[in-house]
């Protein structure tokens, strides 16, 4: 009977966790983020790579083939990786600047906007003022 009931119980706190907002944006950023990546790695592999082959002359795809055993080390993969690292790293800078810039104009105007002194304030402020001409006499 107990297992009945740690198991529901495991259950709906999964159900509550999954279906909570944040873990469902999570996994929507998850399916963005990998439909971006294959545009980076798109655009890296067919402007990027060509670019710096016709620059430096050098192969991007390139091998150094390691002796006779047929292993080779890719560092033509490995430099097509960081450069679809340093671009998607710089579309996410991009990104979050603009989110930034977005979020900061509510709060700018907010700021912005002196706030009315209340009723209490008002009369907080008259008592300062009443008490300072009594300590000057």
């Amino acid at each position: 009977m107990e297992k009945k009931g740690f198991i529901k119980k495991f259950f709906e706190e999964f159900k509550a966790f999954a279906l909570k907002g944040n873990v469902m944006e999570l996994a929507i950023g998850v399916i963005i983020g990998a439909a971006f990546s294959d545009i980076v790695t798109a655009f890296t592999e067919d402007f990027i790579n060509p670019l710096i082959a016709c620059i430096g002359g050098a192969e991007v795809a390139g091998r150094i083939k390691l002796g006779d055993t047929g292993q080779a080390l890719n560092w033509g993969h490995f430099l097509t990786a960081v450069i679809n690292f340093i671009i998607m790293a710089f579309c996410i800078f991009l990104l979050m600047k603009g989110v930034n810039a977005l979020m900061s104009i509510g709060k700018k105007k907010e700021e912005e906007k002196p706030a009315e002194p209340t009723k209490e304030e008002k009369l907080l402020t008259e008592i300062r003022d009443l008490l300072k001409e009594s300590n000057k006499k």
